[in-house]
């Protein structure tokens, strides 16, 4: 039986509530699922499928919570980092590249993909199969589908869910996966499944639960879909020279060439390579932390996954697993969490004052650090795009102060 108490509205043509966790009906639950239902028939789901699979769905109340939850605090890029590439995680993933070391092989012969790059991805994502997440698929995509904020977009990840048992797949009773949906070892969404996935292992089925195979090489599949270069890492670290201009850090992609005449050297203190290959300066700590050269790679796993923190880890994890050693510089560990409001207060006093930081909405993007760079260069401050405590106090805003 579903539950009886819903967070969400549901009848979709009508505007969004004014809050976003109002109650709704079952009746409203059951009329969406419906109309779902409909549309999946309606783009070649088996009627059988879809009428057996959406009988069954439940709406989720924890889903739409941990859709609206917004973390109170930023992580840092030292917690992140260290909480995901570990000595344990490091070994671990050691151990799995030589277990699966003809499999790997294979994948990048057929994917280019190389195999600490798969073996990065397996760790980040469920922890080389660890832990795939316990929610049914069809149920939280359904609770999510049925809500307005973003129901075009879950609708038609239900209806791709719906794609996958109707090919034999997964059945409806093994179809677990993260809240959002995301699914299997590579924690694959089912749109990206339908497209990506492959049957590796000859079964007859793409099997991204119970078959590392299919797993490996449906991740190859997607990152050589994405453009990876396989002449290229994903990036390196740098040593960048005393008195660098860390205005440079500015997302702009120069070439080799001109970051090796600017001084940039590699961790061993050798200048970069004296080629025309492109990349972007990183500086995810500030200038107190590391800094790290993107090559076209890093963008292809920010496909992935739309982090920065995300891309450096998988790349520094790949590194670390295929033998190298940690970061020359690790990130500071004593840099506080800012909490969503502190850097609304940031970005609200930097538009006061003219450099544009976007919307204050708590969220520290491109825009806010490009904003924060361009007011450290103004008071003769290193302008790194990293904002310390020194710049929250020569705007006035006393960290901690706008919190509840």
């Amino acid at each position: 039986m579903r539950p009886t108490r819903l967070l969400a509205p549901l009848c979709l043509s009508l505007p969004l509530l004014a809050s976003p966790l109002a109650q709704a009906s079952q009746e409203d639950f059951d009329q969406c699922v419906a109309r779902i239902e409909q549309q999946a028939v309606s783009q070649g789901v088996s009627p059988d499928t879809a009428r057996e699979v959406l009988a069954q769905v439940e709406h989720i109340d924890r889903v739409i919570e941990l859709d609206r939850r917004q973390p109170e605090f930023t992580t840092t890029f030292a917690d992140y980092l260290n909480r995901r590439v570990n000595d344990a995680r490091v070994q671990r993933g050691r151990e799995m590249l030589q277990t699966h070391r003809e499999l790997l092989a294979r994948v990048h012969r057929e994917t280019g993909i190389p195999p600490a790059y798969l073996v990065s991805f397996w760790g980040l994502e469920t922890n080389f199969g660890s832990f795939f997440g316990r929610m049914s698929v069809p149920s939280s995509l359904a609770t999510l589908a049925c809500d307005p904020r973003r129901s075009t977009y879950f609708t038609g990840e239900l209806i791709s869910a719906l794609k996958i048992i109707d090919e034999g797949a997964i059945p409806l009773s093994q179809m677990e996966g993260s809240w959002a949906g995301a699914m299997g070892h590579m924690q694959f969404m089912p749109s990206v499944f339908l497209r990506y996935a492959v049957d590796a292992d000859g079964d007859g089925r793409r099997d991204l639960w119970n078959s590392i195979p299919d797993a490996m090489m449906s991740a190859g599949n997607f990152l050589r879909s994405m453009g990876w270069d396989n002449d290229y890492r994903w990036g390196r670290e740098v040593i960048l020279p005393a008195g660098f201009d860390y205005a440079l850090a500015d997302g702009k992609r120069r070439s080799l060439q001109a970051w090796r005449a600017l001084g940039v050297t590699d961790v061993f203190g050798h200048p970069v390579a004296d080629i025309d290959l492109e990349a972007r300066l990183i500086v995810p700590a500030g200038h107190r932390g590391p800094a790290f050269l993107a090559y076209h790679n890093f963008n292809v796993i920010m496909g992935w996954n739309r982090s920065e923190f995300y891309a450096i880890a998988v790349g520094h994890l790949a590194d670390r697993i295929a033998g190298a050693g940690k970061l020359h510089t690790p990130p500071p560990e004593d840099h506080r969490p800012l909490a969503r409001d502190d850097i609304k207060a940031l970005q609200q006093a930097l538009n006061e004052r003219g450099f544009d930081s976007g919307t204050a909405d708590g969220v520290m993007g491109p825009a806010t650090r490009n904003a924060v760079r361009r007011y450290q260069h103004d008071a003769g401050m290193i302008a790194d795009g990293y904002p310390d405590g020194r710049v929250f106090q020569s705007l006035g805003i006393e960290l901690g102060a706008t919190q509840s």
